[in-house]
């Protein structure tokens, strides 16, 4: 997705626009690291709705948190949005967040995918991707099996300390305990096809070519191979299938897409109604027939094809800030064991 050529230059291009001299009338000021061109249609419906005008920027996470904090009491940010659990976890513990207190948001947001500095808006499942011609479906149905010495050089991942296998994991310690996390990043290790390597969207891909014959992935990225019209991927989506893992147990592990009001807002107000707005029907909307995201809001009904083909699951509700608790944890596993 292209929203700027780097993230230096969406920083240095927009920071003119944010001034930090106080507040603005009907303005508000977002920080994002979610770099998705369907998020547009949320700006402008949120303005046509509000009369508030977005201003932006967008970069990576880490580049953001440290522009805030160096930013201080001066900083122009009211919002802060970005994705996984740990990097939302990060910015409260650095000290970024107001509280958020919100009728709105609590009566709309389950409590496990909240909390009392900043709230989830949207979902993203981490399922496991199998080639049909190499692995049978009974074998996979769990995260753990994906450690079984059945599997040995069938299996592929992006890196061991990406955020999304990082959360997987933690989500594993806070379930088991740490000696089964410890069994199944050695075991995941043991069956590598390859060194771990590229993205989501890489993994599917080679899973389907033959080069491994499992993997695990966020929903989103399957869900837009789906909808593309292109014969490639065409061809990649009938080469695969898919399964919600911990369907007996647990559920499958969701992570998050979420934000914040920042401590220094000059525009608390608006970011307020901005947060309110995300858990609105149409905003959740947006998310799931946008970008193949999950709403959070469970009553929203949507309209995403892709979405519908993979089918309802029942998803873990490990609170979030568990996810983070346990990410210095997983970490560590996975560096002991070789998951790099």
């Amino acid at each position: 997705m292209k929203f700027a050529s780097t993230a230096a230059l969406a920083l240095t291009t927009l920071a003119a626009t944010l001034t930090p001299a106080g507040a603005e009338e009907n303005v508000l000021n977002i920080y994002s690291a979610r770099h998705y061109q369907t998020d547009e249609a949320l700006y402008a419906d949120f303005t046509k709705q509000t009369g508030i005008r977005i201003k932006r920027i967008e970069a990576k996470e880490d580049e953001l948190l440290e522009r805030i904090r160096n930013e201080g009491a001066n900083s122009p940010a009211d919002v802060l949005l970005t994705v996984d659990a740990s990097r939302l976890a990060k910015a409260r513990n650095m000290g970024l967040f107001a509280p958020l207190k919100s009728a709105v948001l609590e009566k709309r947001i389950p409590t496990h995918l909240r909390t009392d500095e900043w709230a989830a808006f949207s979902l993203r499942a981490r399922v496991i991707v199998y080639n049909k011609t190499r692995i049978q479906p009974a074998d996979v149905q769990n995260y753990a099996d994906l450690a079984d010495p059945k599997l040995k050089g069938q299996f592929c991942s992006r890196s061991g300390s990406h955020p999304y296998n990082l959360s997987l994991l933690a989500s594993v310690i806070a379930h088991e305990g740490e000696a089964k996390a410890e069994a199944m990043a050695r075991g995941m290790v043991a069956n590598f096809a390859r060194t771990p390597k590229g993205g989501d969207t890489d993994q599917i891909r080679a899973v389907a070519a033959g080069e491994c014959g499992v993997t695990i992935s966020n929903s989103y990225y399957v869900a837009r191979l789906m909808r593309s019209d292109k014969p490639a991927d065409q061809e990649t989506v009938a080469q695969i299938g898919i399964i919600w893992p911990n369907q007996k147990t647990t559920g499958t592990h969701v992570n998050v897409s979420g934000g914040g009001i920042l401590k220094h807002a000059p525009n608390k107000a608006a970011a307020q109604k901005f947060l309110e707005y995300l858990a609105s029907d149409s905003a959740q909307r947006y998310f799931a027939d946008g970008n193949n995201e999950w709403p959070v809001v469970t009553s929203v009904k949507i309209d995403n094809p892709a979405l519908n083909r993979l089918g309802k699951f029942k998803a873990d509700t490990l609170p979030v800030n568990s996810l983070a608790m346990y990410q210095a944890k997983a970490q560590m596993i996975f560096d002991r064991n070789g998951f790099r």
